[in-house]
């Protein structure tokens, strides 16, 4: 029963979060107007706004005018309904939870604007890195050395990928946003399940790129921003961070 109210929890969240994926990139009040269809601007009906419902009822497509509606609508609740329940195996109903889950939600509206503008605004992760040094200590989720180290971790490997690249490539590889988006996260999980978040983005981000240059013959930098697979490594390192630090770890005993 508390899996399936966090997931519909999750999934009504997720439809908010569509609004400031969709609003704040444009600078536009998350409150007013109500929902209404982009091609067409009719009010959408509290019926036709229930989370993955709705969607699936409409087939994805305005009731008003039948435009196709971006399948990234439901994905965004999807995702957003399925995070809090993968954070509650991990952490119960404990701290780890109620500070973890409000963080996702921010990395996945992060994400989705990154796709859509390739920028991670500094507005956003600057006042996170603050949160994240206070709250996860306070929260016992790592100690506050621990929190300043994954800070440093985290947004140190970034910024000497930016400078590697800078020399290697001659050009900016890495994002101001990036780093300071890592930082933020390493302030939130400590260095090591940072330091998991960053190998698991690093090597998705590799396949993902070598696919994009085979398909569209052009650098992948240019086709994938990298924010998404930093936030799906965090993602990783919240749930199964630890574990995975304890099986690495391991190996060598």
């Amino acid at each position: 029963m508390i899996r399936l109210v966090l997931f519909v929890a999750g999934a009504v969240l997720g439809s908010f979060l569509n609004v400031l994926i969709y609003r704040v990139p444009r600078r536009q009040s998350i409150v007013r107007p109500a929902s209404s269809c982009p091609s067409c601007g009719e009010r959408i009906r509290p019926w036709d706004n229930i989370p993955l419902v709705s969607y699936a009822a409409l087939r994805g497509r305005c009731r008003g005018c039948g435009t196709h509606i971006s399948a990234r609508y439901p994905i965004v609740e999807l995702i957003s309904a399925l995070v809090p329940v993968a954070l509650f195996q991990t952490y119960g109903l404990g701290p780890g939870l109620w500070v973890y889950w409000p963080l996702s939600c921010v990395l996945i509206v992060l994400s989705f604007v990154d796709l859509d503008e390739r920028i991670i605004p500094d507005r956003v992760t600057i006042p996170g890195l603050a949160i994240g040094l206070v709250a996860a200590p306070l929260a016992g989720l790592t100690s506050w050395g621990g929190s300043f180290l994954g800070a440093v971790v985290g947004g140190g490997v970034l910024y000497l990928v930016a400078l590697l690249g800078a020399a290697v490539f001659r050009k900016d590889s890495m994002g101001g946003g990036d780093i300071k988006l890592a930082a933020m996260l390493g302030a939130f999980m400590g260095w090591q399940p940072v330091a998991v978040s960053l190998f698991v983005a690093f090597f998705v981000g590799s396949v993902a790129g070598g696919i994009a240059i085979a398909v569209k013959g052009r650098d992948w930098d240019r086709t994938v921003p990298f924010g998404p697979f930093i936030a799906l490594g965090a993602f990783v390192g919240l749930v199964w961070g630890r574990e995975i630090v304890l099986f690495y770890t391991g190996l060598f005993r």
